[in-house]
């Protein structure tokens, strides 16, 4: 994708969507799925780091209760949560059945879809004392309990 492209949907319309949001219920708790290796200052060589930067920075910047920036490295999908890229998905069933090994070796940079998706609602509810969450971050929150 041509970073014209990349930037009108990663960037405009999180954005859009994020100030129409903050207007009409700035009490919201925002989380905003960006990637390990997101480059805050957007000056970095690589297109897709600049421009989710650029976009949490926009972020950080509205009128929110919270303003949270998720940055999971690899994420396992689980209960048949697919991808619509193709090769993704290819990639994702060679290395499905070592996941265990990838989780064993290097916890701080593997997940999954549904430790995520826990980790946003414990952030939600208990908030968390930094909005950048790393991989490693997301695995502790994903691991408390909810209650």
């Amino acid at each position: 994708m041509k970073e014209e492209e990349y930037r009108r949907l990663t960037y405009d319309l999180t954005v859009s969507v994020a100030r129409t949001l903050a207007k009409l219920n700035p009490a919201m708790t925002f989380i905003y799925v960006s990637g390990a290796g997101t480059d805050s200052t957007e000056r970095g060589r690589l297109i897709w780091a600049r421009v989710k930067g650029r976009t949490e920075n926009a972020l950080l910047q509205m009128r929110f209760k919270a303003v949270y920036l998720f940055r999971p490295a690899y994420i396992q999908p689980l209960y048949g949560a697919r991808t619509k890229t193709a090769w993704y998905g290819t990639f994702y069933a060679v290395v499905k059945p070592f996941y265990p090994l990838l989780k064993m070796l290097s916890p701080n940079y593997v997940t999954t879809t549904e430790c995520v998706g826990r980790a946003m609602l414990n952030v939600t509810k208990r908030g968390f004392p930094n909005p950048v969450l790393e991989n490693r971050d997301i695995n502790v929150m994903c691991a408390k309990n909810s209650k």
